[in-house]
């Protein structure tokens, strides 16, 4: 980075925003995991969550806390005292603890949600703002619908909260209305008219309804905005947040053109989008920009041969400037656990000794199935493996009977804190047999909302990875299989996506007991 170029802050809100887009949501295991990849990012801050709008909220912003070292950890927060203590109580252990308050300025809002008028809002802000800096060191506000707001009363909103201690402001364009050049008037609006703005960072948050989320942000960062808030993959609500890896390569791939850098690491990128890939079951486009799995793909002839000339006449930006694995390492079932660990550690996994003897033994079987096990293989049972929830049931084996002129059967064996339960159904193809033959075992149907297949690497012996969405009780819950059979790999992710189901029920009744002992 060249040092004449004031630094950008990467605000990274996947674990928050980004878990609130439709179907992505995460365990405390799957949070945990992205988490790990994005300090190995080096992203400045991490939003882990909402700590006062659930129990288990806030029990993954605390654990967050507890194991994030570099990056700032944030907890968001209402403009209420409530929300503020749940966020600190769970933000106490961070080494950089932040509280991230939040409250609309549009007049839209501010009369049909809020109910309130500018001047009492501007009154909640400030009081609200005092409150949490007496708590944290570290304060940020954000005037919820910025775009959309009234100029002269956002720039006195933002004095008063500056006043009040707030360091970092925010400006989202919370619906994805705003277009580049107005959102970048907007930024320089605010630093030309608030006269205590010197004294915070300004900091853009942008929806993608428009397909604008990246744009306008980058938009902002040339306005003179130096923190940008995004997500990995731009998961987030309805049309998704400002791309994470976007953001960070087009300011990596045109230097020449923008004002301020990113200090992360770059090659990071693509461990960083698989792991939310896992964790939420939510893939991306083959055409995603940076991550799609043709980004750095090359089909048409003039193309390929382009590329073969030089590789910069058709790509801007390398695979490896990304982290796009090349499989430098070719490991077998001779391997030792010294290089199977060595490629993890390379890879980014940092694991007890433990988990990496138990993922050692899983590498082993799956060596034994292939003739090469490559890193996409190794990451994917890393990944998988580490962000699976309490395995209350568990795969003991099953039996499978199909054809194209008789009915699919399957039964399933399932051990269930040491009891070996088994059921056996029927189904339209050996899948939806082994998933009602599941249901049989738990006594109890569950809707199914998504169920996808895909293959890890290429080739006949190649790795089936599996997602199911399991719908019950208007939650929806994920769960993530691996196998070299597809309905090995499936009745796993059934089974991962019923045990995070458990697991949340379990630790509900374990939160009513201790309510109740206190009372």
């Amino acid at each position: 980075m060249s040092s004449a170029k004031p630094r950008l802050y990467i605000f990274d809100t996947t674990l928050r925003d980004g878990e609130q887009s439709p179907g992505c949501s995460m365990n405390l295991k799957e949070k945990l995991l992205v988490a790990a990849q994005l300090e190995l990012l080096r992203v400045d801050a991490i939003e882990a969550g909402f700590a006062a709008s659930s129990p288990g909220d806030f029990e993954s912003v605390r654990e967050i806390a507890r194991v994030v070292r570099q990056a700032t950890v944030a907890s968001l927060c209402r403009c209420l005292t409530k929300d503020i203590d749940a966020g600190w109580q769970a933000l106490r252990e961070a080494v950089r603890p932040r509280l991230h308050l939040f409250l609309a300025t549009s007049p839209l809002h501010m009369q049909y949600k809020l109910k309130m008028s500018p001047d009492a809002v501007r009154e909640q802000a400030a009081a609200m703002v005092r409150y949490a800096r007496n708590l944290c060191p570290e304060v940020e506000f954000s005037c919820e619908d910025a775009s959309r707001s009234e100029p002269e009363f956002l720039y006195r909103v933002v004095e008063d909260v500056i006043r009040a201690g707030a360091r970092i402001i925010n400006l989202p364009d919370t619906v994805g209305y705003a277009v580049p050049e107005q959102y970048g008037d907007m930024i320089r609006g605010v630093l030309a008219h608030v006269p205590n703005v010197g004294e915070a960072i300004i900091s853009v948050h942008c929806h993608n309804d428009l397909g604008l989320g990246v744009a306008n942000s980058l938009a902002a960062v040339q306005a003179g905005a130096r923190q940008v808030e995004c997500t990995i993959n731009g998961i987030g609500e309805r049309a998704g947040n400002a791309a994470l890896e976007e953001v960070i390569m087009a300011l990596r791939t045109r230097p020449d053109y923008f004002v301020a850098a990113a200090e992360v690491d770059t090659t990071r990128i693509y461990n960083a989008s698989r792991s939310v890939i896992i964790a939420t079951g939510s893939r991306v486009q083959p055409n995603k920009a940076i991550v799609g799995e043709n980004a750095f793909a090359h089909e048409a002839g003039i193309h390929q041969h382009g590329v073969m000339a030089h590789a910069g006449t058709y790509e801007i930006m390398t695979p490896e400037s990304v982290g796009i694995p090349r499989n430098r390492m070719v490991l077998g079932k001779h391997s030792g656990r010294h290089a199977f660990e060595s490629r993890l550690t390379e890879l980014g996994f940092h694991l007890e000794g433990p988990r990496i003897q138990e993922l050692f033994v899983e590498f082993k079987v799956l060596a034994d199935r292939k003739k090469t096990v490559s890193d996409e293989d190794i990451e994917a049972l890393a990944r998988g493996s580490a962000a699976q929830a309490e395995e209350l049931l568990k795969l003991d084996r099953f039996v499978v009977q199909s054809g194209n002129d008789i009915p699919a059967s399957c039964t399933v064996f399932v051990r269930k804190q040491g009891e070996l339960l088994h059921h056996s159904a029927t189904g339209d193809g050996p899948i939806d047999a082994a998933f009602k033959a599941i249901e049989g075992v738990l006594g109890f149907s569950l809707a199914l909302e998504n169920f996808a297949l895909s293959s890890v690497t290429g080739g006949e012996d190649a790795q089936g990875e599996a997602s199911v969405k399991l719908r019950a009780k208007d939650r929806l819950y994920h769960g993530h299989g691996l196998s070299t059979d597809v309905i090995e790999a499936s009745i796993k992710a059934y089974l991962s996506a019923v045990n995070a189901l458990l697991s949340e029920e379990a630790y509900a009744a374990r939160i009513g007991t201790a309510a109740k002992a206190e009372a």
